[in-house]
């Protein structure tokens, strides 16, 4: 039997292996070939997910069988115990936001859930391991595939349901906000949508890391919880004007960093000499009040302004494994002694998951919404 990447050498000691590299290669194993032999005479394994059946509302949504995942060497496969939702969610179910080339198709960036089987070029995980993940797709669905570097020990003290509610928000506030934008203890932040689901997890990490946080939100309900959750300075972004009550509680310094998950409607107001300091750093991670906007480069100039953006969902697997781990050593610290907490709003069976989106897209709810397989 000849392995594939043997090597080879001719007389004169030339190292020839890449000429045979893709003509032999290892043969299947007994176990291989009896394991192919059942899945073909038992034909595809069926799991339940929810199918966008075609670009539209919410109604869209519908629970069908489907194949299960197909894994791959290097991933491992977790039975979901809970998915949580996102707005790239309710934009790849408009038609909008597209799921990467080649990954699941499926709705959900997030999930957590309990290991099934493990690729064969798996080692640090094993079958029964609690977990959360985060995705490129298919977190709406019984079963998922995932590379095992996007793979987080769930973390104790919180219920295997409720790890879900992490991966997603850790990942994308932790490596924008400290890895990308280095915000430091004694500093400045501030977080437009601060009772979403990423703005509940940024007040809290922000927090515990020594930050002043500052955030905006549209009710007294909501306000009331940032506040509770850490937040030192609330402003209702409905009644009051943000710029101007940024410039009276810094002295008119401006904060250090900004967080903006809306877009256009914030960008040029977060840009104006009253929002940021000098070196100031604006992170753009959504565009839910648009796409397009102008801006003026003397304002950025004069500042020495950072402006940055990123789309978690399409980095590289080498490079979500990164920022996982990072957020295991940084942040899974804080979660453990329970000082930065899971919040979720309301649980919604799969089966319900266009209810669940009706209730996201409404904007009444505060942190995180799940779904439960």
């Amino acid at each position: 039997m000849i392995k594939r990447g043997s090597c080879f050498a001719d007389a004169t000691g030339r190292n020839l292996g890449g000429l045979f590299e893709e003509s032999f290669v290892e043969s299947p194993s007994v176990e291989d070939q009896v394991r192919e032999r059942e899945r073909e005479r038992k034909g595809p394994t069926s799991m339940k997910a929810v199918v966008i059946t075609t670009p539209g509302g919410p109604e869209v949504l519908q629970l069908q069988e489907v194949e299960d995942p197909e894994l791959k060497g290097d991933e491992v496969l977790i039975k979901v115990e809970a998915t949580a939702l996102n707005q790239a969610e309710i934009l790849q179910r408009k038609g909008v936001y597209p799921p990467p080339p080649g990954s699941n198709p499926y709705l959900g960036l997030e999930c957590s859930g309990t290991i099934e089987a493990v690729g064969k070029q798996v080692s640090h995980w094993q079958v029964g391991d609690k977990v959360c993940a985060l995705l490129s797709g298919g977190g709406y669905a019984e079963k998922v595939a995932v590379p095992a570097g996007q793979v987080l020990l769930a973390p104790p003290g919180v219920s295997l349901q409720d790890a879900a509610s992490f991966p997603e928000v850790s990942c994308t506030v932790w490596s924008t906000v400290f890895m990308m934008n280095r915000l430091s203890a004694g500093e400045t932040f501030l977080v437009h949508g601060g009772s979403s689901g990423i703005g509940t997890f940024a007040i809290q990490i922000a927090k515990y890391l020594g930050a002043k946080v500052f955030v905006t939100a549209g009710s007294k309900e909501k306000l009331a919880f940032c506040k509770n959750l850490g937040a030192d300075v609330c402003i209702n972004y409905k009644t009051e004007d943000f710029v101007a009550r940024v410039k009276e509680e810094t002295e008119g310094k401006g904060v250090d960093v900004i967080l903006d998950i809306i877009g256009p409607e914030y960008f040029r107001r977060n840009l104006n000499l009253d929002s940021l300091s000098f070196d100031g750093r604006l992170f753009l991670i959504g565009t839910m009040g648009g796409a397009v906007t102008e801006i003026d480069r003397r304002v950025v100039l004069s500042k020495r302004l950072t402006i940055q953006a990123v789309d978690l969902r399409y980095r590289s697997p080498e490079n979500k494994a990164a920022i996982v781990r990072e957020v295991e050593n940084n942040v899974w610290p804080a979660i453990v002694a329970g000082k930065v907490k899971p919040v979720v709003y309301k649980y919604f069976p799969l089966s319900e998951a266009a209810e669940a989106h009706r209730l996201m897209e409404s904007s009444q709810h505060i942190g995180k919404i799940l779904l439960l397989p």
